[in-house]
């Protein structure tokens, strides 16, 4: 059976720096009509940096759920047509200030699709350099090294709870990767 809902009209709500939302009205599969509200976001990428069984996150504040999260560093596409290579390797050095020399693609993830169109590429990154962070001047956030059992304890014990960091984890694992 085709769930496909056909697209009637679409108008702009909100045009903010990070969000774009919009209202669509849809026709439905039973050809009833119905709104859809959803958020365009431009993509992203995240890297699982690994090192000698050790992970690198970031700690940050995330406002929306008033709480300090342990992420993988990541960061969203700066402009249109921006490889998501290119986009990780200036993230990877922005926020933890080191560059990867192997990098393997672990494919993408829909975020939250009931309300957004967000993809993450994701990469397990290895074999690194250090260079300097450079944050942006709105991001606050610090580095932290783990050993990937305690990596692995924190995503059980529900201390990590950011889904890319999971996802990522879970695709390098299952590829061999780590």
């Amino acid at each position: 059976m085709n769930f496909e809902e056909k697209e009637i009209k679409t108008e702009n709500i909100f045009k903010g720096v990070l969000l774009d939302v919009r209202k669509s009205l849809v026709e439905l599969p039973n050809r009833k009509q119905s709104t859809r509200e959803f958020v365009v976001h431009p993509g992203a990428v995240a890297m699982l940096p690994v090192e000698n069984n050790y992970v690198y996150l970031v700690e940050q504040y995330r406002f929306p759920i008033k709480k300090h999260l342990l992420e993988i560093p990541a960061g969203k596409f700066d402009k249109a047509g921006e490889e998501p290579l290119e986009c990780g390797k200036r993230e990877l050095e922005e926020e933890i200030g080191k560059r990867a020399k192997t990098w393997i693609y672990l494919g993408y993830i829909h975020t939250t699709p009931g309300f957004s169109n967000e993809i993450i590429h994701l990469y397990l990154v290895k074999d690194f350099e250090d260079t300097k962070m450079n944050l942006d001047e709105d991001e606050f956030l610090e580095v932290k090294k783990i050993h990937i059992k305690e990596f692995e304890e924190k995503i059980l014990n529900n201390e990590i709870t950011d889904a890319k960091t999971i996802a990522a984890y879970a695709r390098a694992k299952i590829l061999g990767g780590i």
